[in-house]
């Protein structure tokens, strides 16, 4: 008789009992079903009769402009001729037929991804919802209401501005919301993307309009409204998760339900329950064993667990919502330290550099982001190191795309909650709307591996300390104590309730920066916003002594390429201040600014073409700086986050990438100066001084190979340092003075001719890092004419540039003209004299012998 094995015989039970796929659960063909409706839309003026076609998602703006009812909202100064259209309602209607049968057991509700922003809703002439929020979704049953033929949804759209002007007298007083783009100011009332109401990089365009999907849910029974699943502890051996599932139920029922992955490692419970009429919530444990983690961008893997939680009733499986998690531990460090106050993230235990940028809306009508835009802008973070975006806080909570992208690429998310540069009311109404959105948002992204922290506002606590608002506003001692309590229960009171209820452990902090950027010994303290170059003027040198434990915002503008301007304007247009160019610069200081700058650091073009490129290599060097100063503080500074990545419109701005999706010369500074390994320089009198980043986990040996040249391709002296490094470390690797390189004295006029290249080279020969050194800024280098030969050449289906030339050539910018579009893999690059460099070609439609005929080159040594 064989002796019976309990142990496995339990295991087995288990196994059937939490995982088996018995063929009741495998038919889906009823469960939860949705269909948009997106098609046969029509609007019009609410106070004329004429309706037009429209399209949905879209905004009033977009829809005038098809119809040919307005002008290009972003052409030369068509913006101001546009102001009208927020000071009026906008009506959009549809008819549709049931998708299935309205008389067997179905429910149908319709579902408001994004109305924008005070909108009635009717369906069949009964109104269903009533919206004033921009930032959150509605569902609404309209069962009873919905014909099987000639369904009419109307939603009527109130003007944002009639809607909040009784808020705004009543006030009694003014809101210090400097970037609203008016004299009144009302952007503060509306639970409405900020940046819409203008911004110092971005248009006035008060928008209204169905800016995001709206679905008819068919459903029968029960639904899956949200399912929550917690990481409740992570080793190596075994990931443990909780699930809590909210189940909405038309009736009082039995009902079973159940995790699963198609993962062996997986095993979880399956459940059998009574769901009561309403809101149901249920938990089930679920367990992965031998987890792998997920890991930002260059650091490891993005793997993720497609979980489904399946609901059944009456043997059918009535709905199934599958989430993509991935297992990681993420922690922000903010706590007093022998240097002042410590900000940084350890991901999986592991102390991270953060190297990412501010992102801010791609465009002022937000349905115009095409999937193929937040996949080239997705891209253009990845493929140059970065592994952290932040979403600033007066745009929006972006598409479920946009964090599936960051999700599967490896960017965590810094995420703003909607509020920025100026002071919010604090009354129940206003705190009702922002605790609804709280809600909304927190569920909808706490599942996500990519976000890493949640922060209250964009710099209101520090506007309060510094910017000097109750002198310039003349608020009465009654109205800044009331002011004080409205920011204390929104950013400290309600806001962090909110994610210690929905999204429980997740960091949270009311406001960025901790520390203002005016004082060197607050740099000791959290997060920083250093505006000192740019607003404050200081040198891009500043950079070496102003620098925070974490960098969370700071830039530096210029405008797009001269290809991009023409775009937009016409030739009598093209000059530092002229009317059109002005309406393209929304920063106070304006675009004199730039050429301040460009006078310390670079001889100034007189031609406006030259000058715009000119402008470029300015803000991608003094960038630059900060990138390196940054880094090579590691582990004093833990992170550098720039602004900003992208632009909602055509303009001089702090972007590296303009509206058009092209990169300035700034991102491909941010290429260099992002990769896991780096060298940088320093060179102060006579002394150079030399560190070696290394952002990976392994150490590094290799040889230091410092090469000193002239413009003209002499080869002066040539010096060899072993170096080694530990992973995760910034290191001093070389200090020395020049003359020692040299073997000599060198004078400042033949520095003037001459420059380093800096060279890690491991044992197998490859070049592991390598960056320029200059002993004299730009403007007074001497260098040579240079002749560039260039050559297109196709291999494989692929295009490729070949380049060298006679002498050493400074920021080569490749460039093409006319409408063709084309990206290179590297721009604004040194050329070492004959040397070949190969620039692969991407994003075109054009041909070797097209590209030849189109292909322009410049670089500074030519520039008259």
């Amino acid at each position: 008789m064989k002796t019976i094995n309990f142990k496995n015989l339990i295991l087995v039970l288990f196994s059937v009992l939490t995982v088996g796929c018995t063929e009741d659960w495998m038919d889906t063909s009823n469960a939860k079903k949705l269909f948009p409706i997106n098609n046969n839309w029509e609007f019009k003026q609410a106070s004329k009769k004429q309706w037009y076609p429209a399209t949905v998602p879209g905004v009033v703006h977009t829809d005038l402009f098809a119809n040919k009812l307005i002008e290009d909202p972003f052409y030369r100064q068509n913006e101001k001729d546009l102001q009208w259209i927020e000071e009026e309602d906008w009506v959009y209607k549809t008819t549709f037929d049931a998708p299935v049968s309205v008389v067997e057991k179905n429910r149908f509700s319709l579902q408001f991804n994004g109305l924008d922003t005070y909108a009635d809703v009717t369906l069949n002439g009964q109104q269903i919802l009533s919206s004033d929020n921009m930032f959150v979704g509605y569902d609404e049953e309209v069962t009873s209401l919905l014909k099987e033929k000639g369904n009419t949804l109307e939603v009527y759209f109130h003007s944002p501005i009639k809607m909040t002007k009784p808020l705004r007298d009543k006030a009694g007083y003014e809101y210090p919301a400097d970037n609203d783009a008016r004299a009144e100011k009302f952007s503060i009332y509306s639970r409405k993307a900020p940046y819409s109401f203008g911004w110092d990089w971005g248009p006035r365009f008060v928008t209204s309009g169905i800016w995001r999907d709206i679905n008819l849910m068919v459903w029968k029974t029960a639904k899956i409204e949200d399912v929550y699943i917690q990481q409740v502890s992570l080793t190596d051996q075994k990931a443990e998760l909780t699930a809590t599932v909210e189940v909405y139920s038309d009736q009082k029922t039995t009902a079973k339900i159940r995790l699963k992955a198609d993962e062996h490692t997986f095993s979880s419970q399956k459940k059998e329950i009574t769901l009561e009429k309403g809101k149901n919530t249920i938990t089930l444990q679920a367990t992965i064993d031998q987890p792998e983690r997920w890991w930002p961008n260059g650091l490891g893997e993005q793997r993720r667990y497609a979980i489904s939680t399946d609901l059944m009733v009456e043997e059918e499986i009535v709905d199934q919502k599958i989430e993509k998690i991935g297992l990681r531990t993420v922690e922000l460090i903010n706590e007093p330290d022998s240097l002042g106050e410590s900000f940084f993230i350890k991901v999986n235990g592991q102390p991270v550099f953060m190297k990412g940028v501010n992102y801010i809306p791609q465009d002022s009508f937000l349905p115009s982001v095409t999937k193929e835009r937040y996949d080239w802008m997705i891209e253009s973070m990845t493929s140059v190191h970065m592994n952290m975006v932040r979403i600033w806080g007066g745009g929006i909570y972006e598409s479920d795309y946009f964090y599936d992208q960051c999700d599967e690429k490896g960017l965590l998310v810094w995420q703003d909650f909607m509020f920025a540069c100026t002071l919010y009311p604090g009354d129940k109404d206003f705190v009702k709307k922002v605790k609804a959105e709280a809600e909304y948002n927190i569920k909808r992204l706490r599942n996500r591996p990519s976000i890493a922290l949640w922060c209250g506002n964009n710099e209101v606590g520090v506007a309060w300390d510094n910017w000097g608002w109750q002198d310039s506003y003349g608020w009465s001692k009654e109205v800044q104590d009331q002011l004080v309590a409205d920011y204390n229960r929104l950013f400290k009171e309600v806001l962090p309730e909110m994610v210690n209820t929905y999204d429980k452990g997740r960091f949270y902090f009311p406001s960025s920066p901790i520390s203002n950027w005016g004082k060197l010994e607050d740099f000791s303290k959290g997060d920083n916003h250093f505006w000192g170059v740019w607003h404050g003027k200081y040198p891009f040198e500043s950079f070496k002594e102003y620098v925070p434990r974490f960098m969370s915002e700071y830039g530096f503008q210029a405008f797009p390429s001269f290809k991009a301007i023409k775009k937009f304007t016409i030739e009598e247009d093209w000059g530092l201040e002229t009317d059109v160019m002005n309406t393209h610069q929304k920063s106070y200081t304006g675009n004199g600014l730039i050429k301040v700058y460009m006078e310390r650091d670079f001889k100034v073009p007189s031609n406006f073409e030259d000058f715009v490129y000119v402008g470029m290599l300015l803000q991608a060097d003094g960038m630059r700086q900060g990138f390196e100063t940054h880094r090579r503080r590691m582990p004093y500074c833990m992170g550098t986050l720039y602004w900003q990545l992208d632009d909602c419109w055509p303009a001089a701005s702090w972007s590296s990438i303009d509206y058009y999706g092209e990169w300035k010369a700034l991102h491909y500074a941010v290429e260099r100066a992002f990769r896991p390994q780096i060298l940088s320089s320093d060179i102060e009198g006579e002394q150079l001084k030399v560190w070696l980043v290394n952002d990976e986990w392994s150490p590094r040996k290799s040889t230091l190979e410092v090469e000193w040249r002239t413009f003209k391709g002499e080869t002066l002296a040539t010096k060899r340092y072993p170096i080694e490094i530990r992973g995760n470390e910034s290191k001093v690797v070389l200090e020395t003075s020049l003359t020692e390189i040299l073997g000599r004295k060198s004078t400042l006029k033949e520095r003037k001719g001459m420059y380093m290249i800096l060279r890690s080279v491991e044992e197998s020969g490859r070049n592991d890092a390598h960056n320029y050194a200059f002993f004299v800024k730009p403007k007074d280098q001497q260098l040579p004419q240079a002749t560039i030969s260039t050559d297109v050449i196709e291999e494989d289906g692929q295009l490729f540039i070949k380049l060298s030339s006679d002498v050493f050539t400074e920021s080569v910018a490749l460039t093409i003209e006319g409408d063709a579009v084309a990206h290179f893999s590297d721009n604004y690059f040194h050329l070492p004299t004959k040397m070949e460099k190969y620039i692969t070609v991407t994003r075109t439609e054009l041909t070797a012998t097209e590209l030849k005929k189109v292909l322009t080159v410049k670089c500074l040594n030519n520039l008259k």
